[in-house]
């Protein structure tokens, strides 16, 4: 891993280009024709999608907009990032703002979970901050912009989707078996005893899009991390380095930030006295 680190930086160029510096934006302008030339393709989808009139036209065409124009201004970002001398600031800042997003957007896919919001920001934060925090402890990733950024992005976004699916069907799985579960709770149950079916049931099937992906990585397809270092220069052996390292990465985020918002639903889905709220269930 510590050859693959080195490796990295060797790609990486010393010095990101000044954006005032002469050329600068002719060059960039130029560069940006083929990502632009690349969205042609998504007229075959839209066609498709016309064909059988699924009507999805005019939202595929704003997603692939918006996606563009999104990564347009990251990468103005990245590169202001990049060019500052004190830069863990600004890594603090950046990795607040992903965790924010991730915490609402997880919140609104289970939006009927009583503060979903929040459960899904401190779930995401501290599920990806723990695993970021170890790998720089064991000195995995050095602790610089270049590293730190795009490692937590990945994180937040596994996490924001492992999340927001553990939170909405552990609601619906109590939900469905409400009778099942007062009963538990009549009985003497606690209300972790009487949900951890339910609650297995939910983290299993959030959890196994991420563990099927580990899998059969490199055997179907090859990730994101591995396909760039390779076509970055890097041979295919060191570039696994790197992709064993970052699925690592996810799963363990993942699984922390699944399982504590899971447990922070606990407050929301039962009163003080070991009962289920029935406004929680009843909408």
């Amino acid at each position: 891993m510590e050859h693959a680190s080195v490796l990295l930086e060797q790609l990486a160029p010393p010095q990101p280009p000044d954006l005032a510096a002469p050329g600068f934006w002719r060059h960039f302008l130029v560069g940006m024709l083929k990502p632009l030339a690349a969205t042609a393709v998504v007229a075959l989808a839209v066609a498709l999608s016309f064909t059988q009139r699924l009507g999805i036209e005019r939202e595929m065409l704003y997603a692939i907009a918006r996606s563009f124009l999104q990564f347009s201004v990251v990468g103005f970002v990245l590169q202001f990032i990049f060019s500052q001398k004190s830069t863990a600031p600004w890594i603090l800042l950046a990795y607040l703002f992903m965790v924010t997003v991730a915490g609402y957007t997880a919140g609104q896919r289970a939006k009927q979970v009583p503060r979903g919001k929040y459960i899904a920001f401190v779930s995401i934060l501290v599920g990806t901050m723990i695993t970021m925090a170890l790998l720089v402890a064991l000195r995995i990733f050095p602790f610089t912009p270049r590293y730190i950024i795009p490692a937590a992005g990945m994180l937040v976004g596994n996490a924001m989707t492992v999340t927001g699916v553990a939170m909405k069907k552990f609601r619906e799985d109590v939900k469905i078996q409400k009778n099942l579960v007062e009963t538990a709770l009549a009985l003497g149950a606690t209300p972790r005893q009487a949900t951890h079916q339910q609650l297995k049931r939910s983290l299993g099937i959030a959890l196994s899009p991420a563990i099927d992906n580990a899998k059969t990585g490199g055997l179907i397809s090859l990730p994101g991390a591995m396909t760039g270092l390779i076509m970055a220069g890097a041979s295919p052996l060191e570039a696994i380095q790197v992709q064993i390292t970052l699925k690592n990465m996810l799963m363990a985020a993942s699984t922390i930030s699944s399982i504590l918002s899971s447990y922070l639903c606990w407050p929301a889905f039962f009163t003080k006295t070991f009962q289920l709220k029935d406004e929680v269930f009843d909408a």
